[in-house]
């Protein structure tokens, strides 16, 4: 026999699978496959679940399919990546418009860029001055710093509950609460209460946070009540700071606050999208990265 030809017979023997390993890697991509099947179909039943339940912890889920706290950590992390739930510490959330989620799961999203916004904020403030702080998470950071502020005094006006409960205790601060109706998910008050209340008062600097902000439009809100006491607050005050990460740039919502050239400054974060800030840039704005 040729030595050449009993070469090439052995490598083709060699590479050749037997049959019983055909049958382990047809049994293993079959159970690949039914393992896929059940992670998809587990993932559907959570969604389900919290649709049903609104909200969901870590735990109960564990125990509802019997599965460890790891995997279903890791199903919920995949669910809020596509964005069919919104994840929470030790659980998750069903998911809705993204303004009319709960303040206690807002203030997680880019709590970074807002702090830094906050901080860049804060030091506009000047010893004896009023300030209007708006409600949201963002102007609730700028409180957290202004708790730090060396200040003599500082007067602050707020619609904001959470803001004030921050601000109760601070020595340097006269604290103005508005009254008004209260719309739980974000602590705010507003309605013809707290616009009355405005009638008489002025300040020097108004921290607005906003839902939405596009250079054709304006400053938006889906609220129609908290929009009307804006914009008496935008009235009322020498100069306007928008306080809004990345993300709120080029969104858009129900109720218009105001055109941008009402707008004297925007504090935001360094991802905001370029063309944006060039537009307001051109209106006036004063555009401060952070």
């Amino acid at each position: 026999m040729n030595p050449d030809n009993h070469q090439n017979q052995v490598a083709t023997t060699e590479t050749l699978p037997t049959v019983s390993q055909t049958i382990r890697e047809k049994k293993a991509v079959e159970k690949m496959l039914d393992q896929g099947h059940l992670l998809e179909e587990r993932r559907r039943q959570i969604v389900k679940l919290i649709e049903s339940r609104e909200q969901v912890t870590v735990e109960e889920l564990s125990s509802y399919f019997k599965t460890s706290l790891v995997t279903i950590r890791t199903d919920l992390n995949a669910l809020a990546v596509i964005g069919a739930v919104v994840r929470t510490h030790g659980g998750a959330l069903v998911q809705r418009d993204a303004n009319d989620l709960p303040i206690s799961v807002k203030k997680n999203h880019h709590h970074a860029e807002k702090k830094r916004i906050a901080i860049a904020a804060a030091k506009l403030i000047c010893d004896g001055e009023t300030i209007i702080l708006d409600s949201g998470t963002t102007t609730a950071e700028i409180a957290k710093q202004i708790r730090g502020l060396k200040l003599s005094s500082v007067n602050v006006i707020t619609n904001a509950l959470n803001v004030a409960v921050l601000l109760a205790d601070v020595p340097h601060v006269r604290l103005i609460m508005l009254g008004g109706i209260l719309r739980l998910n974000s602590y705010s008050l507003s309605g013809p209460q707290a616009e009355i209340a405005l009638n008489n008062l002025q300040a020097d600097r108004l921290f607005l946070g906003v839902d939405g902000l596009d250079p054709e439009i304006g400053i938006m809100t889906p609220h129609l009540l908290e929009a009307q006491l804006n914009m008496q607050m935008i009235k009322i005050a020498r100069q306007v700071v928008v306080v809004a990460d990345a993300s709120k740039l080029s969104r858009r919502s129900l109720s218009v606050i105001a055109k941008v050239e009402q707008i004297n400054m925007l504090i935001t974060d360094r991802d905001a999208n370029v063309a944006v800030l060039d537009g307001l840039r051109n209106r006036g704005v004063n555009v401060v990265l952070v």
